[in-house]
């Protein structure tokens, strides 16, 4: 069975890069063809692995695909896919460190890595893979709301602040902490789409003043929707300054901190308090890579241990960490060998080397496009990712003449996109006070390279000048 695994599916490896970024087309009739009762009676394997590779994974966005620009691009790196063939043939237990201590020191050693990368250089630190930013910042939400919660576990009056560009998966983390919607304090952000520290201090003072417990203060280091990273280090001397839990939601951009350029960008990450980073963005994993860092890895464990008579003595200490302890699940997939197999083969050189090229094309590809003719930019890429919008001379950014604007750039996406060499998404943001659409670039996958972004530029030209095709 491994050997026809490994027939069928390298020359689909090798594929990768040639197929279309986008193929759409059938998909219905495909998603029908695919729905059947359950199996009475079993299918040879070689037919099935071809069924797969064949039919059912062509149809969609190949994010494997160099040319793969929109959302956030995740690589998938082959390495991880074979440290996740291992981890599951061997199938071992790793909520708990005593199951399999071996394994969960290998994850432990890559969380260490992590935190050393942003910072988190004290033996207390530490945190738990999960599968994604998502799940990373309920984590975050949770050890704050218990931090701040009295005697009797009453967080009513807790408070958490954050931009208006924050990822929506910070309200969702309030709705299933328990928390009320207007326990979450948005603050409309700068022209620059950042998170205001001034505006923010005005909401704190406010809400102390009206008895509340200001709480937390979730910054972004590169927002979804325009790559915007919020001033850390103002905001960290704020935190310390109230006493408040900083998050650092760095799930897109959090894992430029290998680079020397961000650093530079991130300055102040290393003071919050926890830390949202996806592996399966910057490092190049399979989606379900996600991490949450945190400064003093007790914090987390006492949001989350719980004990059980059925279960081994809990242990947390410097040198074995149970993960069931430091988030909400206790069986779980192992995630650790598909980050420790990459890194111990290729050393972070290679993935420094990588996330820099990113940043350069990203910043060649905002320049060529911001030529183009129309082109407004609306950011540029503090990291690999910006955002701009197509005007027409004769037009300005009114109410009425946004709809107008907003139309013309999702056609323009639409038709970059149906010449198939690279896909583009956008998004609605403030522009000139309106709510308008941009299209974004998000430069973040192993496989994109100079070629590509070529390819971006010639498109993108030809839809701009004929944007109905």
């Amino acid at each position: 069975m491994l050997l026809a695994v490994a027939g069928k599916l390298g020359p689909l490896l090798d594929q990768l890069p040639q197929q279309p970024v986008r193929r759409t087309e059938g998909s219905q009739k495909l998603a029908r063809s695919l729905r059947e009762e359950l199996p009475r009676s079993g299918e040879p394997f070689r037919r099935l692995l071809a069924r797969l590779v064949d039919r059912v994974i062509p149809i969609g966005l190949n994010t494997a695909s160099p040319g793969y620009l929109g959302f956030i691009p995740g690589g998938g790196l082959p390495h991880a896919a074979v440290a996740d063939l291992v981890s599951g043939l061997a199938n071992r237990f790793t909520g708990l460190w005593l199951p399999a201590p071996g394994l969960v020191q290998l994850e432990m050693d890559v969380l260490r890595w992590l935190c050393e990368l942003v910072g988190f250089t004290d033996p207390s630190a530490g945190g738990v893979l999960c599968s994604g930013g998502s799940l990373a910042n309920l984590g975050a939400v949770v050890a704050a709301r218990h931090s701040v919660s009295d005697d009797r576990g009453d967080f009513s009056t807790a408070r958490i602040y954050a931009s208006r560009q924050a990822h929506h998966s910070v309200a969702k983390a309030l709705r299933v902490a328990g928390l009320r919607p207007d326990q979450l304090v948005i603050i409309e952000v700068d022209d620059k789409y950042r998170l205001p520290v001034e505006a923010l201090a005005e909401a704190v003072r406010a809400d102390r003043a009206a008895g509340l417990r200001p709480a937390m203060v979730v910054a972004s280091a590169g927002t979804t929707a325009t790559g915007a990273v919020d001033p850390l280090e103002a905001l960290a001397d704020l935190c310390a300054h109230e006493d408040l839990w900083l998050h650092v939601d760095g799930a897109y951009g959090g894992c430029f901190v290998l680079t020397e350029r961000g650093q530079t960008v991130l300055r102040g990450i290393a003071r919050a308090d926890s830390v949202t980073l996806d592996p399966h963005k910057g490092f190049f994993l399979p989606y379900g890579t996600g991490a949450l860092l945190v400064r003093d890895r007790a914090r987390l464990s006492a949001a989350f241990r719980v004990e059980a008579g059925y279960l081994p003595s809990p242990v947390q200490t410097d040198e074995a960490w149970d993960f069931a302890d430091l988030g909400p699940e206790l069986s779980r997939p192992y995630r650790g060998l598909r980050l420790w197999l990459p890194l111990k083969m290729h050393g972070v050189g290679a993935f420094v080397d990588a996330l820099d090229e990113k940043l350069e094309l990203a910043r060649e590809a905002a320049d060529r496009i911001a030529a183009l003719p129309g082109v407004r930019m609306v950011t540029r890429p503090e990291l690999s990712l910006f955002a701009f919008r197509v005007t027409v001379d004769h037009l300005d950014e009114t109410e009425l003449d946004v709809q107008f604007l907003d139309g013309l750039n999702k056609r323009i996406i639409a038709r970059v996109n149906d010449r198939g060499r690279v896909l583009l998404t956008g998004a609605t943001v403030p522009v000139d006070g309106h709510p308008a659409f941009v299209i974004r670039v998000c430069v973040l996958s192993f496989r994109t390279h100079r070629d590509r972004i070529d390819a971006l530029v010639e498109d993108l030209g030809v839809a701009i000048a004929d944007p109905r095709g």
